[in-house]
């Protein structure tokens, strides 16, 4: 038998019993795969959305880049957070470490993100949230 799929002789069964089955192409599989990635990458400059190798480099690593960027977007955000309610609890006379030790102490259960947005718009109510903590 020749590897073109020509029978010599052998029946349908081909060498030692071994069927032969017809070659499956995946053109339209992988025409399908690639145009999915060019059109993620549509946007982007030179050939990053137009050949499918770099398309797909490009994708990949721009993926990692927004699940790498998203964690560090929470984690500038909380430094944000922290550094507004620093300033806001030093105009009340007290420091960030200080008034999070007496809201615990108080049992005052706001996050960071809620204390800090009273900060930047109600500071009275900012400032009776550390009375409260205080007392």
């Amino acid at each position: 038998m020749q590897a073109t799929g020509v029978d010599r002789g052998a029946g349908a069964q081909g060498i030692a019993g071994a069927t032969i089955v017809a070659r499956v192409k995946g053109g339209i599989v992988t025409r399908r795969r690639h145009k999915k990635i060019l059109r993620q990458t549509s946007g982007m400059y030179g050939s990053r959305h137009l050949l499918f190798r770099r398309s797909n480099e490009a994708l990949l690593k721009a993926l990692w880049y927004a699940y790498r960027d998203r964690r560090t977007r929470r984690r500038d955000l909380r430094q944000l957070w922290i550094a507004r309610i620093n300033a806001a609890a030093r105009l009340n006379g007290s420091t960030y470490s200080r008034l999070i030790h007496a809201m615990k102490a108080a049992n005052i259960q706001l996050n960071r993100k809620m204390l800090a947005d009273l900060a930047v718009r109600d500071p009275h109510a900012f400032a009776s949230v550390v009375q409260a903590a205080k007392s």
